[in-house]
């Protein structure tokens, strides 16, 4: 069972490195705020390093606008147009004449021109403000010159120079790389992408750590047995580490949003966002009340041996609905309820069910129900949709036995 977030503790929080990924940071923040999540302490890397400061100066509009607003050119100095071609994978149309002016132009610059970050950066990051947030603030970045990894606390920074150590922690290995007080550095995520560590060595013992998987080596850390880690993490891809577009970005920030929201709410679901008060017998109930027919159906698609009612009943809950749980990847220790909300997500998905917003379970029912009604002919063909139906209808026909 997931560990929910205590409000009455002061939590650091862990902000990991993964480029374009990092809009999904800051929808969790959003989320931190609405519930009075104290944070006491930041630790970022990267991306994780840049929102960690925007986190530190506490404008919260000012992080979604720059977010929602983010393209390539406001990154790197390219065309946008080329660029969402080259990313998102359309080379038919990009034009060969562009690639090898950008290829030349990169190899001559000793990496990509991101002039545009460093004037985003100079109009954006308040330094003062930083440094004077009661939030401790850590970046992580690897020092080239050097060879080892570098920790710098936004109050230990030489003054000037807090805006440059948030550009070395953001050094990505395709940037070009500038030196910054005679050394060059290279982005934190190559050798500590989830720096855990720079919390607990200074006596973190509540640590969020949101998770965005982006590239670069995540460090082994021994967690000490009085420490509590919740992660807030994605539960699919964000998109690429270089695909700055908004329109994935406003996506990425209403699932950090809601995930967080489902640590905080403690809600059930995987992709979709689900309040539940049943208990686990209830939802056994409610995966073996279905028609004979149904579960003959289950047992010949699985190729299981039809017998009697009560043996088929118990070939179902033995064979069926395990191999089931792991056609829909549940965790191994994977209880009734796990199945129950898998199927439900299924049928929403598959029928395009609205998905950012907290269901009751009678709400999310009621849409797929209706939108059921809609595909008779797809329901007929699918046997997970089939399934569905034959919950819902037997859990309506209860719950109208019960009003009688």
């Amino acid at each position: 069972m997931k560990q929910t977030i205590d409000l009455s503790k002061e939590y650091g929080i862990v902000l990991e490195g993964g480029g374009a990924k990092g809009a999904y940071q800051i929808g969790v923040w959003k989320a931190l705020l609405e519930y009075g999540v104290k944070i006491k302490g930041i630790a970022g890397v990267s991306v994780g390093a840049l929102n960690g400061a925007l986190i530190c100066m506490g404008d919260y509009e000012k992080a979604v606008d720059i977010w929602q607003n983010i393209s390539y050119s406001k990154i790197m100095n390219v065309d946008d147009n080329e660029m969402d071609k080259l990313i998102s994978g359309k080379l038919k149309s990009l034009s060969l004449q562009i690639v090898r002016k950008e290829s030349k132009k990169f190899l001559i610059r000793g990496g990509l021109d991101i002039t545009p970050l460093k004037e985003l950066m100079k109009d954006t990051i308040d330094e003062k403000k930083i440094k004077e947030s009661e939030i401790e603030f850590i970046m992580g970045t690897f020092s080239l010159s050097n060879m080892k990894e570098i920790e710098i606390s936004s109050k230990e920074a030489e003054e000037g120079y807090l805006k440059d150590y948030l550009l070395a922690s953001a050094s990505f290995p395709l940037f070009k790389n500038d030196k910054l007080l005679g050394k060059k550095y290279l982005d934190g995520g190559i050798v500590n992408n989830v720096p855990i560590d720079m919390l607990l060595n200074r006596g973190y013992k509540d640590i969020i750590v949101v998770r965005i998987y982006g590239p670069g080596l995540e460090k082994r850390v021994k967690i000490p047995e009085d420490v509590n880690i919740i992660e807030i993490s994605p539960r699919c891809n964000l998109c690429n580490v270089l695909e700055f577009n908004k329109k994935k970005a406003a996506r990425n920030i209403n699932l950090g949003y809601y995930d967080a929201k489902r640590n905080l709410e403690d809600l059930a679901g995987c992709s979709y966002y689900i309040d539940v008060k049943c208990c686990e017998k209830e939802y056994l109930n409610r995966l073996t009340v279905i028609d004979d027919d149904m579960i003959v159906q289950l047992l010949t698609a699985y190729k299981q041996e039809i017998g009697s009612s009560e043996r088929n009943l118990r070939t179902l809950l033995e064979n069926v609905y395990p191999q089931m749980a792991g056609a829909f990847r549940l965790d191994k220790n994977w209880c009734y309820q796990d199945l129950y909300y898998a199927l439900l997500e299924y049928a929403a998905k598959k029928l395009k069910v609205p998905r950012f917003c907290i269901y009751q379970e009678e709400e999310l029912i009621e849409k797929i129900d209706g939108k059921l009604a809609q595909k008779v002919e797809e329901q007929m063909e699918n046997l997970f949709l089939k399934l569905v139906q034959s919950i819902i209808n037997h859990k309506q026909n209860t719950s109208q036995s019960n009003l009688s």
